[in-house]
């Protein structure tokens, strides 16, 4: 969500800013903005808009300040515009706060601050924030004493970070429910929501837990309790580069991260696969291995794309490892008081490892004696730390907002636990070493649907305009369709449904006509004579058919108008090359329709806040 960067040290603190919310675009925001601390004043630069407008904005600035704080916000409190944007001042334009996240109580506080003569500018929650700090400040002299006073108050979610003109070398940090990390510099310090804020700057970085606050000076970070109880914290090693979050000669990061596929698949199992014995080793589950196999059920709990790659990781786990599972949606797990147990394993999946629904389920789930295991891409996120086990997807940072090769590197990962497992629970050698063996063969499966692309592109251009797309799948391709549907949604905002293709008859069948577009995912598996009276059913009705099939096969060339071709993989591993070609589908439609691709309107990468 909200993307935070907070800097102080012995450079000029602008540019720093700037740059860092440049890298944090990815994220998601409406407006964004800066406070300086220039010649013992704060300046204040905010608007609507990009941070290519913030910029311009500051072009012509002198600034000197070597503190400062900058924001870019995705509004839920008040609409969009120069006042909501953050910093948010005090009475007195002493105290400027960024803030990620939600204060529940907000309205309580502000109308007890209005009882004390404050007065508000904006409609955010977060203005509330500053002025009961300021509030707390008149009988605290030292500013996390303050800011400490007022956390103390609030109910709900913060990332913050404050500062004051009589405090001039100091940041203040703290979080509850939104990420911050700490990066060590030379005599400086960076703070941040998000590691790729400050990666080129330095790799040294310390993550905030919550309920932690941290006094930040350009020599000297002191981290400390709630309770004031100070503590010493681990310091970190970033394990990617700024290369990583390049675009490397793509148009769009989308673009780059659908073409890293075959990397990301490769990096995902990569010194995992034991193929002589048949199975596979995943370190981050060494101690909690056996409690799996012998687990009675299985819960997944993720949201969005994840929720998806779940979907597909029960119909793996079922057939092979002959396991109950669950699939939840994270953002209702734990409204609906699930009934858990001791010897219950909860797999929590999530791209950022900070999705605030899948946290709060993780939580959930520990409170009720639950083991609760981490699918995660970014290391040392809340849900990595918080995880009885867990394994890392390595798909390296993703930058656009539509998941594409975290998607994939879920998939894979699901895989090599599903043969895991499976083999604990009596899978035979020989199984195994087939599904290993055609696990190290997807990368170059992946390599070549990507180098005929062309294709692709030109149904695109054939369907740009289109209102209204179905996505119709069985078996392990229906939650693909759900995910192809999503995609598109996402980046070209065209309207599309993903559904079991048996259920198009309960309902969806009343839509299609000459101008409805029908996706038909159609490997040559065990579904695939339903899946071609599925077509005939739509073309009786002179809907538009674009098949996924399989290269081998041409038994569908006189049905759909057109036809994507796929290799042939096991039925598992099938939605992991299906889901390319409706990857560049969505891409190249949102292109032509002139869509922002990689920060589409209204979405956020990580969504920090419920």
């Amino acid at each position: 969500m909200c993307g935070i960067v907070g800097y102080v040290g012995n450079r000029i603190a602008l540019p720093i800013l700037i740059d860092g919310l440049k890298r944090l675009e990815y994220r998601g925001y409406d407006s964004a903005g800066v406070a300086l601390l220039q010649d013992g004043k704060l300046l204040i630069k905010k608007c609507v808009g990009k941070v290519s407008q913030l910029e311009e904005m500051t072009k012509d600035l002198k600034s000197t300040a070597t503190v400062g704080i900058g924001h870019t916000r995705w509004a839920t409190h008040g609409a969009p515009n120069d006042i909501n944007a953050h910093p948010h001042m005090d009475c007195h334009n002493n105290i400027a706060l960024i803030h990620n996240g939600v204060i529940e109580n907000f309205a309580t506080l502000k109308k007890k601050l209005e009882t004390l003569g404050h007065v508000f500018k904006s409609a955010t929650d977060t203005e509330v924030l500053v002025h009961l700090i300021e509030e707390f400040s008149r009988w605290n002299e030292d500013l996390d004493q303050a800011v400490r006073g007022a956390l103390k108050e609030v109910t709900g979610t913060y990332g913050i970070i404050v500062l004051d003109v009589f405090k001039p070398d100091t940041l203040v940090v703290a979080r509850k429910g939104s990420p911050l990390v700490i990066g060590y510099g030379d005599e400086e310090i960076v703070v941040a929501s998000d590691a790729s804020a400050l990666v080129q700057h330095t790799r040294k970085v310390t993550y905030l837990e919550d309920g932690e606050i941290a006094i930040v000076t350009a020599h000297e970070v002191t981290i400390k309790t709630l309770s004031d109880v100070e503590i010493t914290k681990v310091v970190e090693e970033l394990t990617f580069d700024l290369e990583q979050i390049e675009k490397g000669g793509f148009t769009h990061f989308m673009l780059k991260e659908i073409h890293e596929q075959p990397e990301t698949i490769e990096n995902s199992m990569r010194g995992r696969l034991l193929e002589e014995e048949g199975t596979v080793k995943l370190g981050g589950l060494s101690e909690v291995a056996d409690k799996i196999i012998r687990a009675p059920r299985l819960i997944f709990a993720a949201c969005g794309t994840s929720w998806h790659a779940a979907l597909i990781g029960e119909y793996m786990l079922e057939q092979y490892a002959r396991i109950s599972v669950e699939v939840e949606y994270a953002s209702e797990f734990r409204y609906r008081n699930p009934i858990l147990t001791k010897d219950d394993v909860v797999l929590l999946i999530s791209q950022s490892g900070e999705t605030a629904d899948t946290l709060a389920a993780l939580r959930e789930a520990k409170a009720q004696g639950a083991t609760v295991i981490g699918i995660c891409n970014v290391v040392g996120s809340s849900i990595a730390r918080e995880s009885d086990g867990g394994v890392y997807i390595h798909a390296g940072p993703e930058i656009g907002v539509a998941s594409t090769k975290a998607f994939t590197s879920q998939l894979t990962v699901l895989a090599l636990l599903t043969i895991l497992i499976a083999r604990g629970k009596g899978m035979s050698r020989e199984k195994g070493i087939e599904l290993v063996r055609e696990l190290r063969r997807l990368p170059e499966k992946v390599q070549t649907i990507l180098s005929d692309s062309k294709k692709i592109e030109y149904i695109a251009q054939e369907f740009k305009d289109t209102k209204n797309f179905l996505y119709l799948g069985r078996g392990y391709n229906f939650p693909a369709a759900l995910e192809g549907a999503l995609k598109l949604k996402e980046i070209s905002y065209i309207h599309a449904e993903g559904y079991p293709a048996a259920e198009m008859k309960h309902g969806p069948i009343a839509l299609i006509d000459e101008n409805m577009p029908v996706v038909f995912i159609a490997p040559q598996d065990r579904t695939y004579e339903k899946i071609m009276s599925n077509i005939q059913e739509v073309k009786a009705r002179n809907g538009k058919v674009i098949a996924i099939v399989n290269n081998e096969e041409d038994s569908i060339r006189n049905l759909a108008d057109y036809k994507i071709y796929v290799p042939q993989t096991l039925d598992l591993f099938s939605p992991i090359l299906s889901v390319i070609p409706l990857q560049l589908l969505a891409y190249y439609i949102a292109v032509s329709r002139g869509c922002n691709v990689d920060q589409p309107r209204n979405l956020a990468k990580s969504v920090t806040v419920e």
